[in-house]
């Protein structure tokens, strides 16, 4: 005799953090695929990503607001806890904080302790050639790697391009590979 069957099953929760690049405008091709995938997906912007994506347009598709703001003492949390995240695109300004152990927005404060509590972490870095070249982030990246974050970046990504061209290539983004990666790292870790 079979046991007793579970009526409703707690979906698996996909945090993805979106920072301030014109890659952010599409985050919401990213959200389609995770839901394809059966993810309920919750959408957190750094400040500057806040004023890229369309958050009304995000909140009616994941069905949970855009948060961009830590909430205030006491206030209930709006989200339910992540399962896993992405971080895409990921700003040089955001790889380099995070990797400085900085913590000054809420997408930063959720990464440092999702990495706390053993949480799968894509990140994939979208930025120029120029900046791509600083020594700062790819000590950066190296660090995240490092920390167990599975880190997205290079040629075989995305081809790095020229300073100001950035809006010529977003056609290209590979908007599944972050997804693919996150499903060979959870894999991996059950």
């Amino acid at each position: 005799m079979a046991g007793p069957q579970r009526v409703s099953e707690r979906r698996e929760v996909l945090y993805i953090i979106a920072c301030g690049s014109p890659l952010a405008r599409h985050v919401g091709r990213l959200v389609d695929l995770a839901q394809q995938d059966d993810w309920d997906v919750c959408v957190i912007t750094t400040p500057d990503g806040a004023r890229f994506v369309d958050q009304p347009a995000l909140a009616r598709q994941t069905g949970h607001p855009v948060r961009t703001h830590y909430k205030n003492p006491g206030d209930p949390d709006v989200l339910p806890p992540a399962d896993a995240m992405i971080v895409c695109p990921a700003t040089v300004n955001t790889v380099n904080k995070w990797a400085a152990g900085i913590t000054d927005t809420l997408a930063l404060g959720l990464l440092f302790e999702a990495q706390g509590k053993g949480v799968p972490i894509v990140a994939v870095p979208f930025t120029n050639a120029a900046m791509a070249a600083h020594p700062a982030f790819r000590a950066g990246v190296a660090r995240l790697a490092e920390w167990g974050v599975t880190v997205l970046f290079g040629d075989h990504v995305f081809a790095l391009h020229p300073p100001g061209a950035g809006e010529q290539h977003l056609h290209a983004f590979p908007w599944p590979m972050p997804l693919a990666a996150l499903r060979s790292v959870s894999w991996s870790a059950a």
